[in-house]
């Protein structure tokens, strides 16, 4: 088990936060520009799961998954969208986007005067207690096989 990426977008598409762990592919291309391809597919899943779902889906997709690796996706009310790429062993990882959002985004940068996350989120602190909550999930493996 183990993580492989995290992503945090603000509402407009700009990548405020990135970091890696455990990936073993490079995209090939420049960081952003993988940043637009993944705002871009975001959007338009987003946008396909709300035309095609039979039912009013109040949280819009929670997840997707490939042949190699799951995405997990949390959008909150502000419209910061927060991406957490795992291996497929990690079935939600819902609770631990939440935890970031809640306690480590709102905590450390929202009411954190001196830090601002436009246009990308250099908060040290922010950035060390989320790689640290990261390590201690028990998802998280450092040798991903």
């Amino acid at each position: 088990m183990t993580v492989h990426n995290i992503y945090i977008f603000d509402r407009n598409g700009s990548c405020l936060y990135y970091n890696e762990w455990n990936r073993k592919k490079q995209a090939g291309i420049s960081k952003e520009e993988e940043f637009k391809l993944m705002y871009g597919m975001l959007f338009s899943i987003r946008s396909f799961v709300s035309k095609m779902s039979p039912l009013d889906m109040k949280d819009g997709f929670l997840s997707f998954q490939t042949s190699k690796y799951r995405l997990h996706y949390l959008e909150t009310p502000s419209g910061l969208k927060l991406v957490l790429n795992t291996d497929l062993s990690v079935n939600s990882a819902r609770e631990t986007l939440q935890h970031i959002y809640s306690n480590l985004y709102v905590e450390l940068v929202v009411k954190n005067p001196a830090c601002s996350p436009a246009p990308s989120l250099d908060s040290e602190l922010f950035c060390s207690r989320l790689d640290a909550f990261v390590r201690s999930l028990p998802f998280f493996s450092p040798r991903a096989a």
